[in-house]
C-alpha cells in the first residue's frame, strides 16, 4: 500500500509540475500517420509545410493518409503553428515545431514557402539536406525560405541568394530551380502534364500517360536552357484556360513588339529529378515538381495522376522503385479539410 500511495503522489506531482497542456492530445504541434500494411512499411516520411498560398496544410496530411494506409509508410506531417494560440497558422512564418522527426526520417517531403525559421529549427532542415537521403520538392519549395536582416547561419538558403557558390538558394542548389516567374496566366491558364521524350518507362511514371495529370495551377517559368543535370520526366503543357477540358493556349501576338508568343513550344519542365551532393559528400536522391498547388476552389491533387505521381515518387526517393505498382492506389481518404487554418494537429 506504501508503494501504492509513492506512485500516485509521485503522478499528481508529475500533473503540477507539467502542467495539464502536457497531457492531453489536442495540444500535439504535428501529426502522425502509423503505417499498416504495404512495400513502404518501416519507412519514414517526414512532410514539412508551410505555404501561405496554396493549402500545403491541408494537401500534405491527404496524400499521407494514402501513404500510411494503402502504402505502408509511416509519414509525419509539420506545420507552421501559431506560437500564441498553437493553432497551424501559414501566416507564420518562423516556426514549424517538430523539425527533431527529420533526423531519423527515410524521406523529406517539402513544401514551404517564404519561411525564416530559427536556427535551431533549420539545422534539422539543411543537417537531413546534407546526409544524402532523398527530398521531394513541391511547387513553391523552389522558394523555400526567404531570410531578411536578421542573423542567421542559414542565409545562403533563401531563395534569391546572389552568392555565386550558391546560386538562387535551396531552391536552385538542391531541388534544381529557384523561383523565376509564373509563365501561363495566373489565374487563367492551367497546366496539363506530357510526358518528356524518352521518359515514358521511368518508374515515377508507372501507371501515367500523357493527360493524366492536370491541375489549375499554372507553369511556373524555370531557366532556359534547363540545366542537363535536372532529368526532366513531365512538360507543362499551358491550358488555355481552368478547366481539364480546355484547349491548349493559342499563340498570341504581343502589341509592342508584335512578335508571335507561344507558351507551348517550348513546354517547360514541371516535374524532374536531380542529385544533390551535401556536406557529407553522400549523393541524395531529388524529386521536383512546380505543381501540387491550388487555385479558385480547385487543387492540382484532385487529379488521380498527380497524386500517383507523388506516390510513385515517394516509393523511387527511398529506393523502393521495383515495388511501384503498376498502377498504385491513390483513391483518396478522408476529407482535404480535416486539416486547415484556424485548427489544431489532430
Amino acid at each position: 500500500m506504501k508503494s501504492l500511495v509513492v506512485v500516485l503522489a509521485c503522478m499528481l506531482l508529475f500533473v503540477a509540475v507539467a502542467g495539464p497542456s502536457s497531457l492531453h492530445a489536442e495540444d500535439k504541434q504535428w501529426s502522425v500517420f502509423d503505417g499498416k500494411e504495404g512495400a513502404g512499411k518501416g519507412k519514414h516520411i517526414v512532410f514539412v509545410t508551410g505555404d501561405d498560398e496554396y493549402i500545403s496544410e491541408e494537401s500534405m496530411p491527404m496524400m499521407a493518409r494514402i501513404l500510411a494506409e494503402k502504402h505502408g509508410f509511416k509519414c509525419t506531417v509539420l506545420f507552421a503553428i501559431n506560437k500564441k494560440t498553437g493553432v497551424i497558422d501559414v501566416g507564420t512564418k518562423d516556426n514549424i515545431p517538430g523539425l527533431e522527426a527529420l533526423d531519423n526520417a527515410d524521406l523529406m517531403v517539402l513544401f514551404t514557402r517564404f519561411r525564416a525559421l530559427p536556427d535551431e529549427q533549420m539545422k534539422h532542415i539543411i543537417d537531413y539536406a546534407d546526409s544524402g537521403r532523398p527530398i521531394i520538392g513541391l511547387k513553391t519549395a523552389t522558394h523555400a525560405f526567404n531570410f531578411g536582416k536578421e542573423p542567421t547561419a542559414y542565409k545562403k538558403y533563401t531563395w534569391n541568394n546572389k552568392d555565386k557558390d550558391f546560386d538562387g538558394g535551396f531552391g536552385r542548389q538542391i531541388l534544381g530551380e529557384t523561383w523565376v516567374n509564373h509563365f501561363g496566366h495566373h489565374g487563367k491558364e492551367s497546366t496539363r502534364g506530357i510526358i518528356a521524350p524518352g521518359m515514358a518507362e521511368h518508374p515515377i511514371l508507372r501507371g501515367i500517360k500523357d493527360g493524366d495529370i492536370w491541375g489549375p495551377c499554372d507553369v511556373y517559368e524555370v531557366r532556359q536552357p534547363f540545366p542537363e543535370d535536372n532529368k526532366v520526366l513531365i512538360l507543362g503543357q499551358v491550358v488555355g484556360g481552368m478547366a481539364v477540358t480546355d484547349p491548349i493556349a493559342t499563340p498570341v501576338e504581343n502589341p509592342k513588339t508584335k512578335k508571335t508568343i507561344d507558351k507551348n513550344n517550348p513546354m517547360l519542365p514541371v516535374a524532374w529529378t536531380r542529385t544533390y551532393t551535401g556536406a557529407q559528400g553522400k549523393p541524395a536522391r531529388i524529386f521536383t515538381t512546380t505543381m501540387g498547388g491550388s487555385m479558385a476552389g480547385k487543387r492540382d491533387l484532385d487529379s488521380e495522376g498527380m497524386r500517383r505521381l507523388l506516390i510513385n515518387a515517394c516509393y523511387w526517393a527511398v529506393g523502393l522503385e521495383d515495388k511501384i505498382p503498376a498502377k498504385s492506389d491513390v483513391d483518396l481518404i478522408g476529407k482535404y479539410e480535416d486539416y486547415k487554418k484556424g485548427v489544431k494537429p489532430m
